[in-house]
């Protein structure tokens, strides 16, 4: 039978077949997947194929993977040398962020953009908590908004608290597959009560799965949406890892430096101590926001260290 990934536990899937029936599932024997040696070879998004092992106690076995049309990727949060598959077949990608309570960093919202841009994976920038916002965090936000929207990002500002906000991010999220991240503590389970009801009942029947006593808090999990569309929770992140990357691709995942590479003398430029770069020429102008390239030499710096 034909069926998608709703949620994983490492060794136990939840899958829903195409008449709408839940599954509790495990992988028959070990998979690779697309040449990707990650810590889990199956993830949430992902279409299968399975078979039935027992009818009255729903389990089966997942025997293939369709080809993904895309997935994020990340830093095994366990072993910095692993790979974890966060979702797959995503139509865009939800970061939610706070200026206060706590306060998210530019680099981490720009990591998690060059991981979207990595995977061709639209991004969302969605900052929470408004209600929380004085004069400094408006003007903050604003700035970054400019900063973002600029570079072809969307940007929304909504308050979980006050129910703000809450109708444009649902008509962003109609009818498509989306993945929503953040820090731990931005306020995106609360986010998550708002978009879904609960008188939403397949989504109860799926959260309330046991899974079978594992540890499930760095695994993803799936919530259909009242508007049709689909919601891939995260656990929150203290940090995002970017795998598969050196430092001479970082800057190919900055939009606007992308465009600027054709620019500089040499082709592996680094756009740091090289001469004649023509992307510390647009810093230098001010067609490149210096906010962005102080993160972009951070991230460098960290690719650097961790010897990636």
């Amino acid at each position: 039978m034909k069926a998608l990934v709703y949620k994983s536990t490492g060794s136990w899937y939840v899958i829903r077949d195409e008449e709408g029936k839940i599954w509790n599932a495990r992988i028959k024997g070990v998979m690779k997947i697309d040449d990707i040696t990650s810590t889990n070879p199956v993830a949430v998004g992902d279409e299968v194929e399975a078979e039935v092992e027992n009818e009255g106690e729903q389990t089966a076995t997942i025997h293939t993977v369709h080809d993904r049309r895309n997935y994020i990727n990340r830093q095994s949060p366990r072993n910095k040398h692993q790979h974890h598959i966060v979702a797959s077949n995503l139509d865009q990608s939800l970061l939610v962020v706070t200026l206060r309570e706590p306060r998210t960093s530019q680099g981490f919202i720009d990591r998690f953009l060059v991981a979207c841009e990595m995977y061709h994976v639209p991004a969302i920038l969605v900052f929470n908590k408004a209600d929380l916002y004085r004069k400094k965090e408006e003007e903050q936000f604003e700035k970054w908004k400019d900063m973002y929207e600029a570079l072809g990002y969307r940007v929304l500002l909504v308050s979980a608290e006050k129910h703000m906000g809450i109708e444009e991010l649902n008509a962003a999220l109609a009818g498509k597959i989306s993945l929503i991240s953040g820090h731990s503590g931005v306020g995106k389970s609360s986010l998550l009560n708002c978009l879904l009801p609960e008188a939403d009942l397949k989504t109860q029947g799926i959260s309330g799965w046991s899974g079978k006593g594992q540890h499930t808090t760095t695994f993803a999990e799936m919530h259909d949406l009242p508007n049709g569309g689909r919601i891939i929770d995260t656990p929150g992140m203290r940090e995002f890892g970017l795998v598969d990357i050196s430092k001479q691709e970082l800057s190919h995942y900055y939009p606007e430096m992308r465009n600027r590479l054709q620019g500089c003398q040499f082709n592996n430029c680094l756009h740091m101590e090289e001469p004649e770069c023509a992307v510390k020429d647009a810093v230098r102008n001010g067609e490149i926001h210096e906010d962005r390239f102080l993160s972009y030499a951070g991230i460098l710096g960290s690719l650097e260290e961790n010897d990636y």
